[in-house]
């Protein structure tokens, strides 16, 4: 895994490069923010292809778990990857009202999610 630390203001938001799956647990991403943090960074970029699929199933509750993390600890998070085919109309719904507010954005690009979290 690797951070890449874009400049943003006084801080930076921290990309995280890596592969196969980086978060499969909730204890996973906790630890991942908890470095972010340390390193002096609240905003994280992470791919979807670093995700356990169980996160996009809603029913596993492993993304509300993971965000409220984010939210307990006013922490920003983008995830980049394509979510135009998604089937399941909660999580295209999840995705929809998570975009309008300001903490979680799904994102197409890099570009995309350097915007949002900027």
């Amino acid at each position: 895994m690797k951070i890449i630390q874009h400049p943003s203001g006084d801080d930076f938001i921290a990309e995280i490069i890596g592969e196969g799956l980086i978060i499969q647990s909730e204890e996973e991403a906790k630890n991942l923010l908890m470095t972010i943090r340390f390193e002096g960074s609240d905003r994280l970029i992470l791919y979807q292809k670093n995700i356990t699929a169980d996160f996009f199933d809603l029913s596993t509750k492993l993304a509300g778990n993971v965000l409220q993390h984010f939210s307990n600890f006013r922490a920003q998070l983008a995830i980049v990857g394509s979510f135009e085919n998604i089937v399941s109309q909660s999580l295209q719904d999840f995705i929809y009202e998570s975009n309008k507010g300001k903490r979680v954005y799904f994102a197409e690009s890099l570009d995309e999610a350097l915007k949002a979290l900027s």
